[in-house]
């Protein structure tokens, strides 16, 4: 079985230095907000080129932790309004209703899966307060536009960077091209931890000092606290491994584009929509590929062929956030984009791992697949 991802070989090939690397933590005896972290926020800062990295729980404690310290800062308040594409996971919905905001769910761009950037000006609102944008499968989403919307309407932009780490535009990476971003390391990410691990980017000071002193339960001073905070903290294990990890990520995000392009190149199978055919694609640096994404009105019948030859794909998402249950005040909604799309997409395995034999394998399945 090839399996959609095999998280022991992925780190397996880093399996000694991590070892190392954990059992001088184990020895330390301090296991939260020690060298390890402050080493990874370092480490992260100077990858990503931005002034302020704080480490926290989870992405999508990064994302609530934001739009809270907005809040905390004034800029946002219940009730108002942030844009947001209407595929996205629901993790970048459930940031902006935790705080009390109101999503407002944009259609994707057919083409990227990524918001489509000519809708935004017209759904903004005398309530709209920020633009979270989406970096989808590793693609970045960014106009020149947006930035100019925002400074028009006085928005944020936040990005949910939690698929795109290492992606850049214009020699800028995601995670800098807006007000602050989210970041999640959950093992399956590009960059990913062994356990759950995020983080927030910024060159805003203000902003940077109110995330942090929320995630350690609204206190800088022990036992003196200025915010009703979270418990959001990265662990000394999670960030050594990190940091070893990332020492890598450009050279596995290469590997992926280098996939992508011979995925793109050798799947001819007419029943299947391939996301680009650009022949420039395994040198993009806009787009890290965390997934790669084909999309058939066979769905169901395509994975059950590559299943029965071996190989298993995965549905990212098969339910988009405004259907789901908990959100039954958005199910009358309608995004027609959305859910077509949400209704045949299906998800190859990709991750620098993968041999060649094993991408033969996955072109090979795609190619004989006949709904007929």
């Amino acid at each position: 079985m090839i399996k959609f991802l095999d998280l022991k070989k992925i780190n397996k090939v880093h399996q000694a230095e991590i070892k190392t690397a954990v059992n001088q933590t184990i020895n330390s005896g301090w296991y939260l907000n020690g060298k390890g972290t402050k080493s990874f926020e370092h480490d992260l800062s100077r990858y990503i080129g931005v002034k302020h990295v704080i480490a926290c729980g989870n992405g999508l404690d990064a994302l609530r932790i934001i739009l809270r310290g907005y809040i905390e800062l004034g800029v946002l308040s219940e009730g108002d309004e942030v844009i947001v594409p209407a595929n996205t996971y629901i993790a970048s919905i459930l940031a902006i209703t935790d705080n009390k905001l109101t999503p407002i769910f944009i259609e994707p761009s057919e083409d990227t899966y990524n918001i489509d950037c000519n809708l935004i000006e017209e759904n903004i609102s005398e309530k709209t307060r920020a633009i979270m944008l989406v970096h989808l499968y590793g693609k970045i989403i960014w106009q020149d536009d947006i930035k100019v919307i925002a400074k028009k309407h006085n928005l944020k932009i936040i990005e949910d960077n939690a698929q795109a780490i290492g992606a850049e535009i214009n020699n800028v990476k995601s995670g800098n091209l807006g007000d602050a971003a989210g970041f999640s390391f959950y093992p399956g990410k590009n960059l990913g931890a062994m356990g759950d691990a995020g983080a927030i980017t910024t060159n805003d000071d203000n902003l940077a000092e109110v995330v942090r002193t929320l995630g350690n339960y609204g206190s800088k001073i022990k036992y003196k606290n200025q915010f009703k905070g979270f418990n959001s903290r990265m662990d000394e294990i999670q960030a050594v491994i990190l940091s070893i990890k990332i020492k890598y990520l450009n050279k596995d995000n290469q590997k992926r584009r280098e996939i992508a392009h011979f995925f793109c190149q050798n799947i001819t199978n007419t029943y299947i929509e391939l996301p680009s055919k650009s022949p420039k694609l395994n040198s993009e640096k806009d787009h890290v590929w965390h997934l790669f994404v084909i999309r058939t009105k066979n769905r169901g019948a395509l994975q059950q062929h590559l299943r029965g030859l071996g190989i298993e794909s995965l549905i990212h998402y098969p339910i988009p956030a405004h259907k789901q249950e908990c959100y039954k005040e958005y199910n009358p909604l309608t995004y027609p984009l959305t859910e077509q799309i949400q209704n045949e997409i299906l998800s190859l395995p990709i991750n620098p791992i993968l041999d060649q034999e094993e991408m033969n394998r996955i072109v090979d399945g795609v190619n004989t697949f006949c709904p007929e």
